[in-house]
């Protein structure tokens, strides 16, 4: 029979999964080679988008096919942004064992903690301030899972509308950060140490020469192949690019634009999986600018979900 979970109970499971653990597994899984992901498949529509994901993981009981929508009007209606359910199968019969009913809540949250786990081996030693491009659930989700890890509370925090800033920022400033306001995004490049990128922008907020000698970035918006955070000029000039999918950022994300603009050797990009095996070293003394180019892979989703699964009183 068909377990059916939805949000109350899939949050309360939550609670009790290491889920930086968990998404960290996943990539050493991909890079590995154990993982069965094939392409993203899309929709791109006039208000919104959607995303399915899907894939298996070599000896896994099960495999997941993942439904994710984007729309960016949703937030005037008075409606989240993001949607979504996860469906897990078995790798036996094909049986549908588990409906996730998460309304996109695990795909923000795996990404948020793909972008601790990217600074948990990339971001500098130091981190005197965390700079957020944008202002919704992302960012928020961003900011809690990444401050622990480099150790800083201290925010600089860039949004287009003084509304949706100060709405974020009071909710920061209740995981107890402390945040500042800007409407620049280039002040936000300049003042920090690491920077995330949130936003669905179409057009780069950053460009070459706009970080700190040795900044961090987590672009984790650019998930389709027209959107774009940072200027290609600014990729190609980072130390390392680090994507969590070379097949994957040769068709969408940061890296992508930078490739086909002819500014970056797809041999310079590395992946988090194989940093995280030990395969390539993380932060170097010697590194300056570092980039990690998020496009979301569907074993993270795998890995959240059987998480959510298990810890719900299920195998997955």
């Amino acid at each position: 029979m068909t377990r059916i979970l939805r949000r109350a109970e899939i949050e309360a499971a939550l609670g009790r999964i290491d889920l930086l653990a968990r998404i960290e597994e996943a990539f050493a899984a991909f890079s590995a080679g154990r993982c069965n992901v094939p392409p993203v498949g899309e929709l791109l529509m006039e208000k919104g988008e959607v995303h399915i994901k899907h894939g298996c993981v070599t000896g896994d009981p099960t495999y997941l096919v993942k439904i994710a929508s984007g729309f960016p009007g949703n937030p005037a209606l008075g409606l989240p942004s993001g949607n979504g359910a996860m469906l897990i199968f078995s790798q036996e019969t094909g049986a549908l064992e588990t409906v996730l009913l998460d309304e996109g809540h695990l795909t923000d949250l795996r990404t948020a903690a793909a972008g601790a786990v990217a600074a948990r081996h990339l971001a500098p030693r130091a981190v005197g301030r965390i700079g957020i491009l944008g202002t919704g659930v992302q960012a928020r989700l961003q900011a809690r899972h990444l401050a622990p890890v480099v150790g800083c509370r201290d925010v600089l925090l860039f949004g287009r509308t003084a509304a949706r800033r100060a709405a974020c920022r009071d909710d920061l400033v209740a995981l107890g950060l402390d945040v500042r306001e800007t409407d620049d995004p280039r002040e936000v490049a300049r003042g920090c140490d690491v920077v995330v990128a949130t936003t669905s922008a179409h057009r780069p907020l950053l460009a070459a020469g706009d970080l700190r000698a040795c900044a961090h970035v987590n672009a984790m918006g650019s998930d389709t192949p027209d959107k774009q955070e940072l200027d290609a000029a600014l990729v190609a000039s980072a130390s390392r690019v680090v994507v969590d999918s070379r097949a994957q950022a040769a068709l969408r994300g940061e890296a992508h634009k930078a490739v086909a603009a002819g500014l970056l050797d797809p041999a310079r990009i590395e992946e988090i999986g194989e940093i995280v095996l030990g395969r390539a070293p993380g932060r170097r003394e010697a590194d300056g600018v570092t980039i990690f180019d998020s496009t979301g892979l569907a074993v993270q989703d795998i890995a959240i979900a059987a998480a959510v699964a298990a810890a719900a009183g299920g195998e997955a």
